[in-house]
């Protein structure tokens, strides 16, 4: 047997493995939600905010730290961003944290469903 047949059929052997599949699934739809999720809150939760707060597009919220070769004021981080500004963009991680918490939110939700049926198919023994 050449010396790196037992690395393939190891690697066979584990990524055939039940658990290797099924982390492969979760990962894919992970994805997915990740994506579903983007699209909640870009679409569907940061406008009304953005509303509320006058208007504001959280993505060009954001602190001039050192004027490009355009001055200031930039109407958008793309214009700060094309002049060569160096920026601090806090409107991307209000938006990346509120994202952030939308996934938590919904992973807290399926956890709390799984537990549920767990508990209601499998009998608590009182001993």
């Amino acid at each position: 047997m050449p010396q790196g047949d037992w690395l393939v059929n190891e690697f066979r052997t584990f990524a055939t493995r039940g658990s290797a599949i099924d982390l492969a699934i979760g990962l894919i739809i992970g994805s997915a939600f990740t994506a579903v999720v983007n699209t909640l809150v870009s679409g569907i939760l940061m406008p009304p905010i953005g509303l509320i707060l006058g208007g504001a597009n959280f993505a060009d919220l954001f602190l001039v730290l050192k004027a490009g070769s355009v001055p200031p004021p930039y109407a958008t981080l793309l214009a700060a961003q094309e002049a060569g500004a160096v920026t601090l963009n806090y409107g991307q991680l209000a938006t990346v944290l509120i994202n952030f918490l939308v996934i938590v939110f919904a992973m807290f939700l399926v956890v709390k469903a799984i537990n549920r049926l767990y508990r209601q198919t499998i009998p608590v023994r009182k001993e």
